[in-house]
């Protein structure tokens, strides 16, 4: 009995009932974890942005830092913020508008013109012989689409109260992140030190190691993938100017924020230039797909590797399995959280193992 208890498949096997009895005994009171469950979901969303803020202006903040207090170096970085947004408003803010209120204008004519395509392409011979080979039938896509348009802004309208409650929730976090972002660059630099107070002093070292490895992984994916995805929105605003494509900076800023989500979001914020090219001519969604591409190629070869450079050392097959994955669990909040968690995680286990094994070296020297 006592062999049987060494062995190494008992000791698994007695881990893995454990740790579920465990998973048992939390779901059967869970309702205790429901404040913490709120606590969380309040709290993430203006502590992931200011995080975010924090790995973009942390390198300009470190070079006021050398001149002036850190305190003062940060209002400094503030005012020039509100500086660039202000001056980003004026120049930016009103092509942009009548952009987007001609596109909103624009939007029935846009899918009843998309609803005629779909009608026309079910009338047409080709698609009789293919439904007739296949042998099942088709619902009318035109109207499914109509339905759905109309049930979502029923719904709209049905849910004023919660809009509202949305509206409200997103102008909290917007006035709290400020402050937020404010002590994460004034005190962010001594957080290392806060934990490693807790290690034991022959450990700090390799402590050191792993935190500085986190924080790595975290600051080359978050601004690299922040300059990649606007340098990406740039060329693609110029290439739709040259074939002449209507809505241009919107359809790039679409382009550029999808552009954050690893491997699918080129495509998803491609989707909207192909509708709308489409809609103008065959042509020129052939055009948009032409100029997709060319943008995609110079960013992988060029912009890329220039940026991001290997520091993230994750396998494009690893991320595309993360990002299936995380869209599952959490949707587009996954997606785009996706790859920084799983290289963060990645980085606690590589140096956790390295640390162990310094520790039984340390150990066994004791001995």
């Amino acid at each position: 009995m006592n062999e049987l208890a060494k062995s190494k498949w008992f000791r698994i096997g007695f881990a893995i009932i454990t740790i579920l009895l465990i998973i048992y005994l939390v779901n059967l009171v869970g309702f205790i974890f429901t404040p913490i469950t709120i606590i969380v979901t309040t709290l993430f969303a203006p502590i992931a942005i200011a995080g975010v803020l924090y790995y973009l202006l942390r390198p300009v903040l470190t070079i006021f830092a050398k001149y002036v207090p850190r305190a003062l170096a940060i209002l400094i970085i503030y005012l020039l913020g509100i500086g660039l947004i202000v001056g980003l408003v004026f120049i930016v803010g009103p092509p942009l508008s009548e952009q987007f209120n001609s596109l909103i204008n624009n939007m029935p004519g846009i899918f009843d013109e998309l609803s005629s395509m779909v009608t026309n392409l079910q009338q047409s011979d080709w698609f009789k012989s293919v439904q007739q080979s296949q042998d099942f039938s088709y619902k009318d896509i035109a109207e499914r689409l109509t339905d759905f348009l109309q049930g979502a802004v029923d719904s709209i309208g049905s849910n004023v109260v919660s809009l509202i409650s949305l509206l409200t929730n997103i102008a909290i976090v917007i006035v709290t992140i400020p402050f937020v972002l404010f002590y994460m660059l004034k005190d962010g630099h001594k957080l290392p030190d806060v934990f490693l107070r807790f290690t034991p002093e022959e450990f700090r070292p390799e402590s050191k190691k792993v935190l500085q490895d986190m924080d790595t992984a975290l600051s080359s994916y978050i601004q690299g993938q922040i300059i990649v995805s606007f340098c990406v929105g740039v060329l693609l605003y110029i290439g739709y100017i040259i074939i002449g494509l209507e809505y241009t900076i919107v359809l790039a800023i679409v382009a550029m924020l999808t552009n954050v989500i690893p491997f699918i979001g080129p495509f998803i914020g491609t989707i909207p230039a192909i509708i709308v090219g489409f809609i103008d001519s065959p042509i020129t969604a052939l055009l948009v797909i032409a100029v997709v591409i060319a943008v995609q190629q110079f960013e992988s070869n060029f912009i890329s590797p220039q940026v991001m450079g290997k520091k993230l050392a994750v396998h494009p097959l690893t991320i595309i399995f993360l990002l299936l994955v995380a869209a599952s669990f959490a949707g587009v909040l996954g997606l785009l959280m996706a790859v920084p968690t799983y290289a963060v995680g990645k980085a606690i286990v590589v140096n956790a193992y390295r640390f162990i094994t310094i520790r039984n070296r340390y150990n066994d020297k004791k001995i």
